[in-house]
């Protein structure tokens, strides 16, 4: 999927480098230069310099071939303004604005722009915006430091032990339903066919988590014994 996101602040760069760690074709837009300095060296993406709403600047970022736009920059008009322009002038199909003021963000919404406001977890709940369809987390703690979610394992994953997908997703396994039965899982636990394995991780990247460990294995992830 090819998603553009408009803004390169600290929501904006976890959001582009999450959504390129996890296989998406990314281009971010700011009209800072020293703001790509946020994004992570391994960012595969395209850094697009300029006003996000501004047509010409869209046009750089490849808009008439994405699949989703995500405005997020530090202000409510030019998120909304992107965001219009995105999903009334070229159609893309997922658009969602991150708006700071509740009031403007009911509007808005009645308009059919998903908006996000500014809580401890916006990149969770952008990153689901644009590529899942349903709520991400399953608890979070009084502070939203922390979340649990179920994990929608591939396939590919049963016979591996959990520490190797604990270690892919940089997530800790929570528990586990096996055979309608809650376990907490071992060192030496593998991962079974039918098994509901929940994790948890920090706010902020339990959306990529889980879409890692929606992917296959990868080729040095070894077999549990």
């Amino acid at each position: 999927m090819r998603v553009v996101v408009m803004g390169c602040g600290r929501v904006g760069a976890s959001l582009a480098d999450s959504l390129s760690r996890i296989g998406h074709e990314v281009a971010i837009i700011d009209r800072d230069a020293t703001a790509f300095h946020r994004l992570s060296p391994d960012f595969s993406g395209e850094r697009v310099l300029g006003m996000g709403f501004d047509r010409e600047v869209l046009l750089r970022s490849g808009i008439q071939n994405t699949d989703a736009f995500a405005a997020v920059s530090s202000g409510d008009n030019s998120n909304i303004i992107s965001a219009r322009v995105a999903r009334e002038t070229f159609g893309v199909r997922r658009v969602v604005a991150r708006i700071y003021d509740a009031k403007r963000a009911a509007v808005y919404e009645r308009l059919g722009i998903p908006t996000v406001a500014t809580v401890p977890w916006t990149a969770d709940r952008l990153l689901n915006a644009l590529v899942g369809d349903t709520e991400t987390t399953k608890w979070r703690d009084p502070t939203g430091t922390m979340a649990v979610a179920e994990a929608t394992l591939h396939e590919g994953w049963v016979g591996h032990r959990l520490t190797s997908l604990e270690d892919a997703t940089g997530a800790r396994v929570a528990f586990v339903i096996r055979f309608g039965t809650g376990i907490l899982p071992e060192p030496k636990t593998v991962v079974q066919a039918g098994d509901q394995v929940y994790i948890a991780a920090v706010s902020g990247r339990a959306a990529e988590a889980l879409a890692i460990a929606a992917l296959p294995p990868g080729p040095d992830v070894g077999e549990g014994h």
